[in-house]
């Protein structure tokens, strides 16, 4: 028994400083350092690519400004047509009527006329106590660049395109401000109910091609039951360097 138990004891100690021996140790805990690098790499999460613009957003041109394009039209009582931080300011004339500010008008109807970079902007009086109607689908819109089409103003939206536009009645004696554009110049907007569109004369680095270019309207009016057409035509007289 005793022999037995001196044994038992004997082989305890061989088995002990077999498992505490350094070399195993260290092999030991190598292992488990590549198994917990190996389980924190698998289970990372993938790097995430880059997120898209949000929808609808335009990206910036290459000289950091916006697609050109624009919303409604600029203040048409502003002292200086054109938006603030333009590259160019611009000078206009009004052709036909002659007129030195942008004034027209005869027993019916009187017009002011303010032509800006993103619009042609309009007020007209009725000046007899009878309606008078505006005729949208009759009137002509003249682009800077030659080309002639149908107008848009400032209720008309992308939908509208291909749509008959109902005229506008300006009540006796009673004024009326819009702004005018050709129809064509029209944005989508991608599902927004904004009217956007390209701007009449452009105020980037492209201004000055534009420079004694020559556009305008022909505005057709129902008046007592009979049409009749009032013409304007303008030039951009200077475009300059701010």
């Amino acid at each position: 028994m005793h022999e037995d138990a001196l044994v038992d004891a004997h082989f305890s100690r061989r088995l002990v400083s077999t498992l505490v021996r350094p070399e195993r140790i260290r092999m030991i805990a190598a292992a488990l350092a590549m198994a917990a690098l190996a389980w924190g790499c698998a289970s990372s999460p993938a790097p995430e690519s880059a997120a898209p613009p949000p929808s609808g957003e335009r990206p910036p041109t290459a000289d950091g400004g916006s697609t050109g394009a624009a919303s409604g039209a600029d203040d048409s009582m502003a002292a200086t047509p054109g938006s603030p931080g333009a590259l160019y300011r611009f000078r206009f004339k009004q052709l036909e009527p002659p007129a030195e500010r942008f004034n027209f008008q005869d027993r019916d109807l009187s017009f002011y006329c303010k032509p800006a970079p993103s619009a042609l902007s309009m007020q007209i009086e009725n000046r007899q106590n009878r309606p008078v109607w505006i005729e949208w689908d009759r009137s002509t819109f003249y682009a800077p660049r030659g080309s002639s089409g149908k107008l848009a103003h400032s209720t008309t939206r992308w939908l509208d395109r291909l749509r008959v536009q109902s005229p506008t009645q300006i009540g006796g004696l009673q004024r009326y401000s819009d702004y005018l554009l050709p129809l064509d110049y029209l944005i989508d907007p991608a599902g927004s109910g904004e009217q956007l569109h390209r701007p009449l004369i452009p105020e980037d680095a492209t201004a000055p091609q534009y420079e004694n270019t020559e556009f305008g309207v022909d505005l057709v009016f129902r008046i007592e039951d009979r049409f009749r057409t009032y013409s304007f035509r303008f030039r951009v007289e200077s475009v300059i360097p701010r």
